[in-house]
C-alpha cells in the first residue's frame, strides 16, 4: 500500500484504517469463552428451544461460546425415555465442565435445570442468571 497521499506527503492515515479494519476482522476469529447455557427444555418444548436459541445467540453476541446441551442431546435421545433422559443429562455434566461459567436463564427454574445449578454450585461453578428479556439477575 502506497504511504503517501495525492500530493506525494507521507500519510500514515489509510493503513491505521486498514490495520483497525484487519484487527477487528482478527477479534471476530479470537478465542472465545465457553459457556454452558442452563434453560427449560421439558413441558413447551417448541417455544424452549426457541428461547433456547435465542439465549445462545445473546452468549455469542456478548463475545462467548454458548453450548446448550438440551439442543444438543435430543437430536438422538428421546427426553421421554428415563434412561435416556439421565444419560443425557449425565452428558450435560461433563460439558459444563469445560465451561467458564453457567449462565441460567428464564423466570422459571425446572427441575433439570436445579439439578444443573446445584452442580455448578457445588463445583464452584461461576453462575450468572439471566431472565427472560436477557437482563442479568441476582440469584
Amino acid at each position: 500500500m502506497d504511504m503517501h497521499n495525492q500530493e506525494h506527503y507521507p500519510d500514515p492515515t489509510p493503513q491505521r484504517a486498514l490495520s483497525a479494519v484487519e484487527a477487528q476482522r482478527k477479534a471476530l476469529r479470537a478465542y472465545r469463552p465457553l459457556v454452558y447455557i442452563c434453560s427449560p427444555y421439558s413441558g413447551a418444548t417448541d417455544k424452549n428451544i426457541l428461547a433456547a436459541r435465542r439465549y445462545c445467540r445473546f452468549a455469542f453476541e456478548e463475545g462467548y461460546l454458548p453450548l446448550a446441551p438440551h439442543l444438543l442431546f435430543p437430536q438422538f435421545l428421546d427426553d421421554r425415555d428415563p434412561k435416556e433422559r439421565e444419560a443425557g443429562l449425565h452428558f450435560g455434566n461433563i460439558l459444563m465442565s469445560l465451561c467458564r461459567e453457567v449462565w441460567v436463564f428464564g423466570d422459571t427454574i425446572s427441575p433439570g435445570m436445579d439439578a444443573e445449578i446445584r452442580r455448578a454450585r457445588w463445583k464452584n461453578y461461576r453462575l450468572r442468571f439471566f431472565n427472560e428479556t436477557l437482563e442479568e439477575a441476582e440469584k
